[in-house]
């Protein structure tokens, strides 16, 4: 009968897994191929829904500095265009202060200088169209509380209730925000606008 010692000590008696230094079979653990398959595929959707996040953020940051460079472009001479509107405003009150009998009746000179004034009024108010600033013409058109102002109301049943019926002072817009309201007198006690009437039903 054979000692174990002298199993243990005899390299021929041992394993051959042992002798060649591989791990047992056991040991060895393969990725199953439809498991792999599947982790393959959600890394490939992850990939593509942060490359069209990506994009679409790409695209959004896109559009929100086209719309600041034109805002910017438009409103960016705001603060100079309301100071500007007080020169508008002297040289229109200079001019209505002449009335059409006295411009009639003017000699030459003065009527030349009349007609100077309101050649500069029109060049001035040009030049601010240009800036995309625009004077508003209120006179029967509907109350606007984005774009007038009510200083009071005028009983006056020959025209829609809220039509404005004076304008006090000139206003103004700029692109499409106002830069300063049209301060106005409003009709109250008319009928009411037409698109602010009940449909008759047919």
């Amino acid at each position: 009968m054979q000692d174990p010692k002298d199993q243990s000590a005899n390299p021929a008696a041992a394993p051959e897994s042992a002798l060649s230094g591989e791990a047992p079979q056991s040991a060895i653990t393969e990725p199953e191929p439809f498991t792999e398959l599947e982790n393959l595929h959600a890394e490939n959707a992850s990939l593509k829904e942060k490359v069209l996040r990506t994009l679409a953020d790409m695209e959004n940051l896109r559009r929100r500095t086209e719309r600041e460079v034109a805002d910017a472009k438009t409103y960016g001479v705001t603060s100079f265009a309301r100071e500007m509107l007080t020169l508008a405003d002297n040289l229109r009150r200079g001019l209505e202060t002449i009335s059409p009998e006295v411009k009639e009746a003017a000699d030459p000179a003065l009527k030349g200088f009349i007609e100077g004034i309101e050649l500069t009024e029109r060049a001035f108010l040009a030049s601010l169209n240009r800036q995309g600033v625009k004077k508003l013409e209120p006179q029967g058109q509907r109350f606007d509380p984005n774009m007038h102002e009510a200083l009071f109301e005028v009983p006056d049943p020959s025209v829609p209730n809220g039509t404005v019926v004076q304008v006090v002072e000139t206003g103004y817009a700029i692109g499409e925000r106002c830069l300063r309201p049209a301060k106005v007198g409003v009709a109250r006690g008319g009928p009411k606008p037409a698109q602010d009437q009940p449909k008759s039903e047919g």
